[in-house]
């Protein structure tokens, strides 16, 4: 069933909040009660805020959970459930052949459209031309949301051990700064590590590439002084790439010992 009803906020600050079995009784009175005068269920012809139903079903309606099995009020728990809201003057009942005619008390208060337009004038209108702009837009939108809710999952904060390639390439570059500045600072290796798995998983750049690069700017004249971070490395990774290409590598540019580091390729 594609349709909606609406829920007085009140609910969730009267006692009702903290009476789980009859809150959910309301909440289940109130979604399945006649939108409309003249329907007719069972041959009762129902009037708006009305739902005919028998305890027993509602009992079978409010079964829940638990663990692996299904656990279902008893008719009695019903029976007082229903009372406390006929005495909180929420609901009246009717007893009829067909079973129980239960009323929502004030059933306009939680459901005519015509109640919110009395409070917030067309606000129903500019919430469904909201809606519709919204939905206009849905396809335009998603493309930014994705790209949103990935730059989300790729800020969680991960914790690299010194067996993760990207904690090693970390400690490599380290190493060929340490070449040109013995007392360089020690960085913060897990930042190292983040900035470098986001070469590899997200730009796509192979390790052979990134560690390369490593050893080529630390043996570059100029761009030893300006490279001494993996994330000025991801930053200016294509430029240097095509400096690569365009200038003869320094000559005692040699293979990184891949046994010494144990990277795995």
């Amino acid at each position: 069933m594609n349709t909606w009803f609406k829920v007085y906020r009140d609910l969730f600050e009267s006692d009702l909040w903290n009476d789980v079995t009859t809150f959910r009784l309301f909440i289940l009175l109130i979604g399945k009660a006649s939108h409309q005068d003249g329907v007719k269920v069972a041959g009762v012809e129902l009037k708006k805020g009305q739902y005919l139903r028998s305890y027993r079903k509602l009992a079978d309606d409010l079964s829940y959970k638990e663990g692996r099995g299904k656990k279902q009020y008893s008719i009695r728990t019903i029976h007082k459930a229903i009372n406390k809201l006929i005495s909180d003057g929420r609901v009246s009942k009717e007893e009829t052949e067909q079973g129980t005619l239960f009323t929502v008390v004030n059933y306009a208060k939680y459901q005519d459209l015509t109640e919110t337009n009395k409070k917030t004038g067309n606000e129903t209108e500019n919430e469904l031309e909201t809606f519709g702009k919204r939905s206009v837009n849905n396809n335009k939108n998603y493309k930014n949301y994705s790209i949103k809710e990935s730059n989300k999952r790729d800020s969680r904060k991960q914790v690299y051990d010194d067996t993760s390639i990207y904690f090693q390439l970390a400690v490599f570059f380290f190493e060929q700064i340490k070449k040109n500045n013995p007392d360089h600072k020690e960085p913060n290796f897990q930042t190292w590590s983040n900035d470098i798995r986001k070469m590899i998983e997200l730009d796509k750049r192979t390790e052979e590439q990134v560690q390369y690069l490593m050893k080529w700017v630390q043996q570059d004249e100029f761009e030893m002084t300006n490279v001494l971070s993996p994330a000025k490395l991801r930053k200016r990774f294509d430029q240097l790439v095509m400096k690569v290409k365009r200038d003869r590598p320094p000559s005692n540019v040699t293979p990184i010992d891949k046994k010494k580091y144990n990277y795995g390729f």
